[in-house]
């Protein structure tokens, strides 16, 4: 049930951005040491805003036990873990990529890393 919860809180995340996910009920969710700090790390190639994501991140997580359904990945060097909040851009920079035979994980990595 909490991990059905801490997606529910991803998908607000992602959908709606911190307002959203903030106070909706769930419990923080429990991921590890490392995979909290990937969290917080990603947050510096944000569009919506640093401060912001940093924030999210510890509304909604928190370390304790390792989660083996986040999914994290790792393409040019760039670790990233969960739902990434695109900007149009990055998004318009993904269909560009995937048109050119990138796959959609690694477009959708370098793009929010590199757009």
């Amino acid at each position: 049930m909490k991990k059905i919860a801490a997606v529910a809180g991803l998908v607000l995340l992602a959908t709606f951005g911190a307002p959203a996910a903030h106070g909706d009920g769930t419990d923080q969710h429990e991921v590890s040491e490392e995979q909290y700090r990937t969290l917080l790390a990603q947050c510096r190639y944000a569009d919506t805003g640093k401060a912001r994501c940093r924030s999210t991140v510890k509304e909604i997580f928190r370390i304790g036990a390792r989660d083996a359904d986040l999914d994290c990945r790792t393409y040019a060097g760039v670790t990233v873990c969960g739902t990434l909040q695109l900007s149009e851009a990055e998004r318009a920079c993904i269909r560009d990529s995937q048109e050119h035979g990138i796959s959609f994980r690694r477009a959708e990595v370098e793009c929010y890393a590199f757009s």
